[in-house]
């Protein structure tokens, strides 16, 4: 029996027709501050941003950057590393609240062979877990199953975030 997996919101990514954004994903306009929906961006102040993983592994997959462009930890300063770890723990509280979470993964993955997608801007990976979201469809079928349109995980989100 053939099973279907029902993903509409993939067709804007097939047909191209998601957001384009010139150069780095984690820069935004200089004087920009606080959320920007077509980016995904959730908060934004001077230190840092925190913005959803277009390509999550989980539902509420965030990532936390600093706002300076720098490629790896030793690049930060100590404020910088001090706000991405405050925006870290802010935005697990807020999960633990919204997505109500078993677990979380924290991770940088800092160059290509780390696995790093963007090697170019340090970025913080905010993973909710939960139990059973191993299962056969990504051990077996080498598929996803993310069960909230990332658009609506923005809008229960963005206002925590105010």
């Amino acid at each position: 029996m053939v099973e279907t997996l029902w993903a509409p919101w993939r067709m804007d990514y097939i047909l191209g027709k998601g957001p384009k954004v010139d150069g780095c994903v984690f820069c935004l306009p200089k004087d920009h501050l606080g959320p920007l929906p077509e980016r995904l961006v959730l908060f934004s102040d001077r230190e840092v941003l925190l913005i959803m993983n277009r390509f999550p592994y989980n539902n509420a997959h965030l990532m936390v950057a600093p706002r300076r462009h720098v490629a790896t930890l030793s690049e930060t300063g100590p404020g910088e590393r001090l706000a991405m770890m405050n925006m870290a723990t802010r935005a697990m509280a807020i999960l633990d609240k919204t997505q109500k979470p078993d677990g979380y993964n924290l991770g940088i993955n800092q160059g290509q062979v780390a696995g790093a997608g963007i090697t170019d801007h340090l970025h913080l990976h905010v993973t909710p877990r939960y139990l059973g979201d191993t299962n056969y469809m990504t051990v077996i079928g080498e598929t996803r199953v993310i069960p909230e349109h990332i658009l609506a995980t923005y809008e229960k989100l963005v206002g925590f975030f105010s």
